[in-house]
């Protein structure tokens, strides 16, 4: 017997939807029927004459559950983010008239994650994503790392439900896994000589999930805003309750877009003399000069590494272009959350509290 779900994706993201479908088919309880699995490519988009497109599917999806990958950020295919999100939304119209039984949108980045609130007579984007989404028949939104965690009770739960998986926990371990290793060194060099840092006071609440998970103290960085204008700092204050001097500063947020809060900070941290001072973000949005940025603070050595995942394309996510520039994969998870799924399992594991020492200390395969 086959499997009841499927996996495709929009032109925005089949590279990394092929990559979570191989990871499906090495699951020995999906590897029976792992070739009716992967229908990445079985969505197409033709594009007419006067600029209108239709996505069609050709494959059966009768009864299924599918699972569509989708991007409408920077993308492999080149596609500007306003044709994305129509393409997204024909191909959930296309499943929905295939008569799917359940279709789940796997949006890794959500690019209009920012657009959240309504501060004056404004629209605000990620809710008309998502009520366009639900509209159109979708069952569930995934996502990694919103960038407000209220964003996910914007749909009632009843027709369409929102689960924001913490992609920080991906960083959080591959600094274990790297540069923490052992449970000794963590309490003996760790949580003595370094330090986590927000990028503004909005990020506290992030970065001070980075101190408790590895026990180490937060730094706060409060920045004086000129609203009137996009991205611009008119100063930052530095809250500490400990020397930064001589510690290893993490600078953490959930994104990096033009970097130029990022590199205001760091040059506002160098003169108080830390050990070093990294940075880790789980989706490297990298607009305008932010590779510049990043790779002007590395070879100047007031930057020693940057941590990202692969939430979205990222061409310039390179050593070669930012020297330092680690990127952590994220279809291992995105495959099980989706195995998780659809065995009716509970995804609760991936939500809690991440425990660096509880971590370091777990059994390990030989």
């Amino acid at each position: 017997m086959g499997n009841q779900f499927a996996i495709t994706a929009v032109r925005s993201m089949r590279t990394y939807a092929h990559h979570v479908a191989e990871v499906l088919s090495r699951y020995p309880s999906f590897s029976s029927g792992s070739g009716d699995l992967d229908i990445v490519d079985a969505l197409r988009t033709d594009r007419f004459a006067d600029g209108e497109l239709e996505v069609s599917i050709d494959a059966s999806i009768r009864g299924k559950s599918v699972y569509l990958f989708a991007s409408a950020a920077r993308n492999e295919a080149g596609i500007a983010v306003e044709e994305a999100k129509i393409e997204l939304y024909h191909a959930v119209d296309a499943l929905k008239r295939a008569q799917a039984a359940r279709i789940a949108i796997f949006e890794p980045y959500v690019s209009c994650s920012r657009s959240d609130r309504t501060t004056r007579r404004n629209s605000v984007g990620l809710w008309i994503h998502f009520k366009t989404l639900s509209s159109l028949g979708a069952d569930q939104i995934i996502t990694y790392q919103l960038h407000s965690d209220k964003s996910k009770t914007m749909l009632d739960p009843t027709q369409c439900a929102i689960d924001d998986v913490p992609g920080l926990h991906l960083l959080k371990k591959r600094i274990c896994d790297v540069y923490v290793r052992t449970p000794e060194a963590l309490e003996e060099e760790v949580r003595a000589n370094w330090a986590f840092c927000s990028v503004d006071a909005g990020g506290e609440k992030l970065a001070r999930r980075f101190a408790n998970a590895f026990g180490a103290p937060l730094v706060i960085a409060h920045k004086q805003r000129d609203y009137s204008k996009a991205n611009t700092i008119d100063s930052i204050n530095i809250l500490s309750a400990v020397p930064i001097e001589g510690k290893k500063l993490w600078i953490v947020d959930d994104m990096i877009d033009t970097a130029s809060s990022v590199e205001s900070l760091i040059r506002a941290l160098a003169p108080m003399k830390p050990a070093e001072i990294n940075l880790a973000a789980v989706h490297a949005v990298f607009s305008g000069q932010a590779s510049e940025r990043l790779s002007r603070l590395s070879k100047e050595g007031l930057l020693s590494r940057v941590l990202v995942t692969d939430s979205l394309y990222c061409p310039s996510c390179s050593p070669d272009d930012i020297p330092g520039l680690e990127v952590v994969p994220s279809s291992d998870l995105s495959a099980t959350i989706i195995a998780t799924i659809e065995k009716n399992g509970s995804l609760s594991g991936l939500f809690n509290a991440f425990d660096a020492e509880r971590y370091l200390r777990r059994p390990r395969l030989l």
